[in-house]
């Protein structure tokens, strides 16, 4: 699982900083996590293909977070895409981007498709058999999702002494993979666990950004491999952030610990700060596995 940060500053775009947009890879999939402005060019400078984005997903129709979706969807038509590109995000996106579409006579050649979301409860957007995805309903000042990316539990790995000391044929490998017990030709019944290994341990990425702290968000998250949670502010602007809906980099914390997360990244900085390591100080004094977003930055988990 690959995470690349394009950028995570918030509200306004500056020469040295970019508005949220960020890049998930898990289980070969691609998946770009909200679209602020410039998200197109940092594509190019952290050398991501386009042509393998084909979900994108929008947590809330603020600025800061899609005005650079219409682009990359021209772009996509400049580059002759003809692969079907769908896109999960708040009711009224779809208004939103075909408006423009319409206006500048720029429509697309490829399969646009909206999935537009207005559910106050958790719910799958997005399922293969690989991977599922579903909503983390947050608290901001408008309607806003976080997105929570869950692998599935691969296939049993094959103990492969204990299958020839049975003198199982390779024809039924792919049905104990699939975890089935097997049948002897003298009758007996060889369980599962006696010729298998436990699957690779799957890993999980919640995305929660923008949002008040939410303790509700909790159970939806817990126990997520990594958690990318906005801190918005510093504990010393508290009022702030409550007036704004949006986070310290304390609660951010705070929610880690409860949800008993592997590791917390941090992002979604106010440029009011000179130094993004005042984030990560704070949130230490609650939770100890904290990383620091910055644009460019890529993990690796």
């Amino acid at each position: 699982m690959k995470l690349t940060i394009l950028g995570c500053y918030a509200a306004t775009p500056r020469t040295f900083t970019n508005p949220t947009s960020q890049i998930l890879e898990i289980k070969n999939r691609l998946f770009l996590i909200d679209c602020g402005e410039g998200t197109q060019v940092q594509l190019r400078k952290n050398k991501i293909r386009f042509s393998k984005i084909n979900h994108i997903f929008i947590s809330h129709l603020h600025g800061d977070h899609f005005f650079g979706l219409v682009g990359l969807v021209s772009t996509f038509t400049l580059l002759n895409r003809t692969t079907d590109l769908h896109i999960y995000g708040p009711k009224g996106i779809k208004e939103i981007i075909k408006l423009q579409l319409r206006l500048s006579n720029s429509w697309t050649n490829y399969g646009l498709f909206f999935h537009e979301l207005e559910s106050l409860e958790s719910e799958i957007v997005y399922e293969d058999n690989k991977v599922r995805v579903q909503t983390i309903p947050l608290k901001h000042r408008v309607y806003t999702n976080g997105f929570l990316f869950q692998e599935k539990i691969g296939e049993r790995k094959l103990n492969l002494d204990a299958v020839q000391n049975y003198e199982i044929d390779s024809c039924y490998y792919q049905k104990i993979k699939n975890g089935k017990d097997i049948t002897l030709e003298d009758g007996r019944v060889i369980e599962n666990d006696k010729l298998t290994f436990d699957p690779i341990p799957t890993k999980s990425y919640a995305f929660c950004s923008d949002t008040v702290y939410h303790e509700a968000i909790i159970p939806i998250i817990a126990n997520s491999t990594v958690l990318y949670h906005e801190s918005t502010f510093l504990q010393s602007e508290e009022n702030l952030a409550k007036k704004t809906l949006h986070c310290t980099a304390k609660e951010a914390a705070t929610i880690a610990l409860k949800a008993d997360v592997g590791q917390l990244i941090l992002g979604h900085y106010s440029t009011r700060y000179e130094k993004i390591e005042l984030f990560k100080d704070e949130a230490e004094t609650v939770f100890s596995e904290v990383l620091l977003a910055d644009d460019g930055k890529s993990f690796e988990f």
